[in-house]
Formats: C-alpha cells, sequence, structure tokens
C-alpha cells in the first residue's frame, strides 16, 4: 500500500477543524477505548399495564406510536464505531462514500413522533417536589430524587398499575408518570442510566397540549447532542435513542444487518417495528475493531441512501405525510438546552437528489442550562428559536443533472478517510526508519567533488538532518526482544492478556535464564540520553535480524542491571539480578553514524555460572544489515511499543 494513500485527514481542516478531540484522533494514536457504554432503558416499557383511558391520553399527547417502540437488544460495537464517524461540526457521519446522517425524515418514519410544531423548551428545576406534587400526586421519598431529576424505578413501581375505576385525575398522574418514563427510557435516555429530569412534566399538564409539540425534532436533537459528546476522545458512554440510531442504521447501511425471521412485505408503522421479533443477531466476534474496518472499507453497493421509498406508504399516518417536507428542512433542533444544527444540504442523496458542495456550518454556540432552578431557557435562547420558526423557509431544493465529480474532489480534502490504521504500527515504523537510513546511506556517499559551496552545504544539512532523524525516532520507540521459542509481537487483550502476564511472571522467577530483553527508552530514568547509542542485535527471533536497540555507554558500556521483558506484546518488570557487561572489543559509536555502524550482533551467555560479583558478558560479531525500506517492510511482525 502507498504509505500516502493511508494518509487518514482531513487535507483541508476548515470543516472538521475539532480533529484532534476527536475519538478517531485517540483510535489512530493506538488508544483504544473499546465498546461505548449504552444507556437505553426499553426492556421494562412493557410492564406498563395502561387502561384505554391512558392509551388515549398518550395518543393525545403524540406518543401514541412511540409507545410501540420494541426492545431491542443494542450492538454496542455497533453503535461504537458509528461514533467513531460522527462529526459534531457537521452533525453528520462522515463515510467513504460521502456524509450521511439522522434526518428529521428518518425520525418520522422510525418512531412515528412529529416532527413538526412548537419547540420542546421551558423551565429547569433543582428540585423535585413541588413538580411530582403537581403533576403527579406524590412526592418521591428522598433516595429516588435528586438534582430536579427522578429515578425510573420510582416511576414504575409506584404508577406502572393504574386501577379500572381511577378517577380522571388518578388517571392523568398515571399517565403523565407513564410519559416521563417513556421519554426518560428512550428519546431523552440520559448517562446516569435510571433518571429523568421532571422538567417535562410541565408539557404534559394538557395532553392536547403536548401532542403540538414537535418531540421528533426534540428527539434528534438529544440525539445529536449524544452523539456530538461521545464522538470526544475523552468519552465512554452515550445516551439518547440508540434504538433509533441502530435501526437507522440497519435501513441504509449493509452492516452488521441482521436477518429477518418474517416476512418484511407486510410492514406495519412505525418502521422501527420492522426489527422487532427474533432475527439472526450479530455474532460475538463483531468487535468495535470489526465494524470500523468495515465502515473504513464501505462500499457505494453497501448505502441505501433511500430506503423508504419502496414501503407503502398507505401504512402512515396523514399527520406524518404531511409533515414529512420538513425532513429538508435546514434548521435548528431545540430540546431545552440542546439545540442542534438540522443540515440536510450535506446529505442530498438521502432525499434522491444529486450531492453539491454544501454551504460552510455556521459555528454555533452549544448552551447548557443552568444549575439554577427556575430559569425559562426560552430566554438564553432566542436566536435557536427563531430559526426554527423560519424552518419552512429553508427547504432544500434538488439540481437538475448535476455532476456530482466536483463534490467527490472536495469531500475527500476535508473528511477523514480512515478511522483505524490501514498499514500496522510496527510496519509504519520500519519503513520510517528504513527510509532514514536509505537518505542518511546515500546523504553520506554521494561525491561533493564538482558541488560548490552552496551545494556542500545543502548536502551537510541533509545528512545532519537525516542522522537526528534516526536518533529521535529510536529515542521515541522501544523495540524489544522475546524468547525465540514465543510468537513475537502476538496481539492479545483482555483477560487473555492479564493471563499470560502472570504466567510470564511466574515463569521467569522459576526460569529466569529463559528470558531477556532490553529496554531502550533513553528517556527512561534507567538510562542517560546524552549516552545513548544504537546497536543492532542479531538474533534467532522468527528470521528477523535487524532489531535496534539503545545501549548505555555511560559506564565502560555496562548495561544497566534493570531491564524490561515482553509477554504477549506488553512490556513487564523483571527482577531478575542479571548484570551483563558489553566486551569484545566495541567501539563507541559516533553519534553522526548511528545508522551506518548498526552491523554487530551481542549474544549474552546466560548458562554460564559466574563468579560472585561478576558479570555476564556479549560477544560482538558483524551482521548483514537491511538494504533498503522494502526489505524493512517485510519485516512487520515486531510489536513496536510507541
Amino acid at each position: 500500500m502507498d504509505f500516502s494513500a493511508a494518509s487518514p485527514g482531513p487535507v483541508d481542516e476548515s470543516v472538521l477543524y475539532d480533529q484532534d478531540k476527536h475519538v478517531s484522533a485517540a483510535v489512530w494514536e493506538g488508544q483504544e477505548r473499546g465498546a461505548l457504554r449504552c444507556h437505553e432503558h426499553t426492556s421494562k416499557l412493557d410492564r406498563w399495564m395502561l387502561t384505554e383511558k391512558q392509551i388515549e391520553l398518550v395518543k393525545k399527547a403524540g406518543f401514541g406510536y412511540l409507545r410501540l417502540i420494541p426492545a431491542i437488544s443494542l450492538d454496542n460495537p455497533l453503535i461504537s464505531a458509528l461514533v467513531e464517524r460522527w462529526r459534531r461540526e457537521t452533525n453528520t457521519f462522515h463515510l467513504t462514500v460521502g456524509e450521511m446522517t439522522v434526518t428529521l425524515e428518518d425520525v418520522a418514519y422510525l418512531l412515528g413522533l412529529p416532527i413538526d410544531g412548537e419547540p420542546v423548551i421551558g423551565v429547569t428545576y433543582t428540585a423535585c417536589d413541588a413538580l411530582c406534587v403537581k403533576y403527579l400526586g406524590r412526592v418521591p421519598d428522598s433516595g429516588y430524587a435528586s438534582g430536579g431529576m427522578v429515578k425510573l424505578s420510582w416511576l414504575k413501581e409506584t404508577f406502572s398499575h393504574c386501577p379500572e375505576n381511577a378517577s380522571i385525575e388518578d388517571a392523568e398522574f398515571h399517565t403523565r408518570a407513564y410519559l416521563l418514563y417513556l421519554v426518560g427510557s428512550t428519546i431523552f435516555s440520559t448517562t446516569t442510566g435510571n433518571k429523568v429530569p421532571v422538567m417535562y412534566l410541565p408539557l404534559f399538564e394538557n395532553f392536547d397540549g403536548a401532542g403540538k409539540y414537535a418531540w421528533g425534532a426534540a428527539a434528534l436533537s438529544f440525539l445529536y447532542r449524544a452523539l456530538g459528546n461521545a464522538s470526544l476522545r475523552s468519552q465512554s458512554t452515550i445516551s439518547g435513542c440508540l434504538t433509533l440510531l441502530q435501526c437507522w442504521s440497519y435501513y441504509h447501511l449493509n452492516i452488521g444487518r441482521p436477518k429477518l425471521h418474517h416476512d418484511p412485505i407486510h410492514e406495519c408503522f412505525p418502521f422501527v417495528l420492522r426489527w422487532k421479533g427474533k432475527h439472526s443477531g450479530p455474532t460475538s466476534n463483531r468487535d468495535v475493531a470489526f465494524y470500523r474496518k468495515a465502515l473504513d472499507s464501505l462500499q457505494p453497493s453497501d448505502v441505501d441512501w433511500c430506503p423508504y421509498i419502496n414501503i407503502s406508504h398507505t401504512v402512515i399516518p396523514e399527520f406524518i405525510l404531511n409533515q414529512l417536507i420538513l425532513g429538508r428542512s435546514k434548521t435548528m433542533l431545540i430540546c431545552f438546552d440542546k439545540a442542534e444544527r438540522h443540515l440536510p444540504d450535506r446529505c442530498l442523496r438521502q432525499f434522491g437528489m444529486h450531492q453539491t458542495i454544501p454551504e460552510e456550518v455556521q459555528r454555533w454556540e452549544r448552551k447548557t442550562r443552568g444549575v439554577d432552578g427556575g430559569v425559562d431557557l426560552s430566554g438564553k435562547m432566542e436566536s435557536e428559536l427563531n430559526e426554527w420558526s423560519y424552518r419552512r423557509f429553508h427547504i432544500v431544493e434538488a439540481e437538475e443533472d448535476l455532476d456530482e465529480s466536483e463534490y467527490k474532489h472536495w469531500y475527500l480534502k476535508v473528511t477523514r478517510k480512515f478511522v483505524g490504521r490501514p498499514v500496522p504500527f510496527s510496519s509504519e515504523f520500519q519503513r520510517m526508519n528504513a527510509a532514514l537510513r536509505d537518505i542518511s546511506h546515500l546523504a553520506d556517499t554521494i561525491s561533493t567533488h564538482g558541488m560548490d559551496d552552496l551545494q556542500v552545504q545543502s548536502v551537510a544539512r541533509i545528512r545532519y538532518i537525516a542522522h537526528e532523524c534516526l536518533r529521535d525516532h529510536a529515542r521515541s520507540s522501544t523495540v524489544v526482544i522475546a524468547d525465540p521459542q514465543n510468537d513475537v509481537g502476538k496481539r492479545i487483550r483482555g483477560k487473555e492478556r492479564v493471563r499470560r502476564r502472570e504466567m510470564g511472571k511466574r515463569r521467569r522467577k522459576d526460569e529466569p535464564e529463559q528470558y531477556y530483553a532490553v529496554n531502550m527508552n533513553v528517556h527512561s530514568q534507567l538510562y542517560d540520553d546524552d549516552h545513548a547509542h544504537l546497536y543492532h542485535v542479531d538474533g534467532d527471533v522468527d528470521n528477523h535480524q535487524d532489531l535496534p536497540i539503545l545501549a548505555n555507554a555511560g559506564d565502560n558500556g555496562e548495561l544497566s542491571p534493570m531491564a524490561r521483558a515482553v509477554d504477549g506484546g506488553q512490556l513487564c518488570d523483571v527482577t531478575d539480578n542479571v548484570d551483563c557487561d558489553i566486551t569484545g572489543g566495541v567501539d563507541e559509536l559516533p553519534s553522526d553514524h548511528v545508522a551506518e555502524e548498526a552491523d554487530s550482533k551481542i549474544s549474552c551467555r546466560s548458562d554460564e555460572k559466574l563468579p560472585p560479583g561478576s558479570h555476564g558478558t556479549f560477544d560482538v560479531a558483524p551482521q548483514s544489515t537491511l538494504n533498503n525500506s522494502e526489505d524493512v517492510a517485510l519485516q512487520n511482525d515486531y510489536n513496536v511499543l510507541a
């Protein structure tokens, strides 16, 4: 693979200006965070026994279809891999085929929530008692409420069974509790895991009035904010309506999509119900790396831009059909303090249009609600509310007979092409090291005969830079030698890694002569940076002949008695009391010829019995070196721990 082709991007950072904060930057640096913890609580929704009167009130409030949402098993690795492609700068997934996102149209189709209406916003609260008494008729015990939030378990235990002969007031109390539980476990699920803010309760005071809110837009705003937060390298959890996200992926991307055991021809609304019931789910070996690789190599044939086009619209409610035009509205989505931009112009192919180069995204301040109670957020978000009020005047339109080549050329410059590394760390290290050696060799052997002073100075400068880079490269890297009988560079994760590490410690204690290693991290306190030099060890380690190591030549070439050993690709301390001197006529190498003099081998005779106070010795003999970068590139089985 051409190394330049493996550059992840972006080349032009005008769009993805927060790349250094993004999780993809950490992954590229080898910092894996694993699968995210996904917070959603749909599994217990079916335990609520609603009366006919309650169901009628739920429908009036606009949640008649959301209450049918199935308890779908979340694929945490799939969601985590999608998050790695999410960009909060554009509120879109940056995929190899272009940008995609969950749109208002998707919310309407998949959840059946209204995407038009009044913005979901109101007053914040830091205490629960007054609101719970007014809208639920009871006050939760002190252990069930804190910071303006109540536990979902209290709502279910207290209100999940409404008596058939309940008064109208009691039925409304029970229904509001259900609605609070419903939104708190689905579209407004928080990272607290089991709590929901009581600030939504006043919106359910009048059920007919509740039905006039744009709950679908609020759900999408909440999900956008959750995706943006989870895409930061410091995060490990995600909330929001993850059933919506996962089913969106199933419809649009042929990655991790389960095989249905039922006939999909008989569709029912909302479309998330397509994935209800038994089906063949992902196998256990599909981790984040599996999905990341699939997304990194995503092909146009794996994408369904318009998955709903062949579904019969006769099952779709009229109020949803009338609102679908807003799926193409370039506007601000609002859910209390969470205001997020909806940018359909960046994913026009999801509406059956040709994609053009989108307009520059206007940066906006992501506001958060204050810690003070009784704050009406409407006064803090005037510009966002104004943008939502003009949503119907910003519907993106199609351009006919458009050539998308210009867009594709632009997109490749501004996007992040890869999340996972196409080239392993070890291979990249060796390629770079080999290239530096090639440059230094050419600079050292080139004839300056006939050159003028400026040209001679240029050659000298190249030689100096090459050797300095070689030294810096060696100082910032660690290469280790493992037992020849063990697999070098074997990657181990999780419990297997810990198990092997413990086994290694026991073996080193019982059989110290079976293990040897050299730590070449010159930044360690064990070595003196000013006396670090590069040697090469010839070891019969999977036939790899050139392993650069750093030895401390500060004390007559004596190596530090401390060393590091490798067990499963991980460094662990060696406490063996084995001291070794370097003997045999190894001269101290000039610092500006680090790469040229790497032609000796060192072997340790650790099996000989040594008198007290003496040291083991190293024999030095010449060996062949690698000729060029291609030779080094073939030797990519080492674990290079940078």
